[in-house]
């Protein structure tokens, strides 16, 4: 088993991987970590796949993974942990904004101070303010819906026990929660280390304002999902429970009040003229249907399993 994993999805980094490579086994070397350096090309379309296909055949430590197409970073970390095999898990970005000098450091505070997982935190950042500030409001409100102080969630930068990227399921655009989804799967012993930032010396950013709107809509689905995931019927059924009997009971007040009505002798409005008949039916129709997707979210939780929809045509090294 060797001492460290380094995963690294990519898409169209092809300019840095060379001196990614180089600086990782550097650092590696210089403490004498045995060390498998994962990149996962989430189908680039320049010649990514051919550098890390050259590096590989120079540096056994150098594994690849490709997919055939473009299937985002969660899915290339979940490919990417499914083959790591190394105590300790690193996860960074290629466009050599992450520093490798932080692997000695990560590694000593999953392995000698008991984190099972360590966050990095970009204190001091070289992002424009179109990219920064959205940064800060999502950490916020990230910090807030998971109880877990951490000042980065998204940093690229991370070191895990294995066992804890194995009890993960990382999909969809959820590589932004993986301190959640950690807490979520147990391990609640999360740290944070001030890391060095750098300015992206090739290529392109990746960032839209658009990952931070569908960012914040999956941190509220996740944290719907790790509250009710495994009872929906608490949710659903007690939620369409209360509607359909305030429902019914306004029904039997309005059905009450007009027999009482004719029996005093007094005119009173049709029941189908009071406005409240219809709140009445309609929290009815809204329960009924609440509890029964309750009754279904149960059923599809015991039948269902998810499963990785993203296709894998070439490996380099994996299993050997």
């Amino acid at each position: 088993m060797n001492d460290i994993s380094v995963v690294i999805p990519l898409l169209n980094e092809s300019e840095s991987l060379p001196e990614l490579s180089e600086w990782i086994l550097k650092v590696t070397r210089k403490n004498n970590y045995s060390v498998e350096i994962i990149f996962i090309d989430d189908g680039s379309t320049d010649d990514s796949w051919l550098v890390i296909s050259k590096l590989a055949a120079k540096t056994p430590e150098i594994k690849g993974i490709r997919f055939r197409r473009n299937h985002g970073k969660s899915a290339a970390l979940n490919a990417g942990f499914a083959v790591a095999s190394g105590k300790v898990v690193i996860t960074m970005d290629a466009d050599l904004q992450d520093s490798p000098d932080e692997i000695p450091g990560l590694y000593q505070m999953v392995t000698s101070e008991g984190f099972d997982m360590v966050s990095g935190w970009k204190k001091k950042r070289f992002d424009p303010l179109t990219k920064t500030i959205p940064t800060k409001l999502f950490n916020w409100a990230t910090r807030k819906i998971s109880n877990i102080h951490l000042h980065d969630f998204n940093c690229g930068l991370k070191a895990y026990k294995l066992e804890v990227v194995k009890s993960i399921e990382v999909y969809g655009e959820l590589h932004r929660y993986i301190p959640f989804l950690a807490k979520n799967a147990g391990y609640k012993r999360i740290g944070e280390k001030v890391v060095q930032h750098q300015a992206r010396k090739y290529g392109t950013t990746k960032f839209g304002i658009e990952r931070f709107i569908n960012g914040f809509l999956d941190l509220v689905t996740l944290a719907f999902v790790s509250k009710f995931s495994k009872r929906p019927m608490h949710f659903f059924g007690g939620l369409g429970t209360l509607m359909f009997l305030f429902g019914f009971f306004a029904a039997i007040l309005i059905g009450a009040g007009k027999l009482y009505a004719l029996s005093q002798g007094v005119k009173a409005i049709l029941v189908t003229s009071n406005p409240w008949f219809y709140i009445s039916l309609v929290s009815m129709i809204l329960g009924t249907q609440l509890f029964l997707a309750g009754f279904l979210a149960e059923i599809i939780l015991r039948s269902g399993q998810r499963k990785g929809d993203y296709t894998i045509s070439e490996q380099i090294h994996i299993n050997e």
